[in-house]
């Protein structure tokens, strides 16, 4: 059975991850992952892409705003960054928002560098309950359009949705 815990019971907001990527669908890859811990620190790293990861999706670049060209010079190894992710997140629990998606690419990491997660990838609306998911999109707008962090990278998604998780825990006003 999924984890249906309720969020009242938790004490502090869940850690967070997401990853970008060079696009959706099959032969996409990730590019970037980032997470926020419940404390409130960040870590992102760009990815340089294995010579066979050759998918790359226009549109996907212009959401977030970066190039191959950047994941080449700039990017860490798929090993580094399995190492450098296992090193932060041993022994937690880390939500996704788009868990089918980012188990996905972190299997692709986890696999070109021969490592297994030491960490596990859960789904974030297991931490949500009805009411919560119906309005989780409405939440999460309203809070990105007063956000301060315009990129669309995965540090920054990341602790957009803490904050949308965190925004959702206040109890809705009764009708009049």
């Amino acid at each position: 059975m999924p984890n249906q815990q309720l969020t009242s019971d938790l004490a502090e907001p869940p850690a967070i991850l997401d990853i970008e990527a060079s696009g959706f669908g099959l032969g996409s890859y990730p590019i970037e992952v980032g997470f926020i811990t419940p404390q409130g620190r960040a870590w992102c790293s760009l990815i340089r892409p294995e010579p066979d990861w050759q998918h790359w999706d226009p549109n996907a670049a212009v959401v977030h705003g970066i190039t191959r060209e950047q994941l080449q010079q700039h990017g860490r190894s798929s090993v580094q960054v399995a190492e450098a992710l296992n090193e932060q997140l041993r022994g937690m629990t880390i939500y996704t928002d788009a868990w089918a998606h980012d188990f996905s690419w972190l299997s692709r990491i986890y696999e070109v560098a021969d490592r297994s997660p030491s960490f596990k990838l859960d789904n974030l609306r297991a931490l949500l309950n009805e009411d919560q998911a119906s309005r989780w999109h409405e939440v999460k707008l309203a809070l990105a359009r007063n956000s301060t962090a315009r990129r669309h990278r995965a540090s920054a998604d990341a602790r957009l949705l803490q904050q949308t998780f965190l925004a959702l825990q206040v109890p809705r006003p009764a009708h009049a």
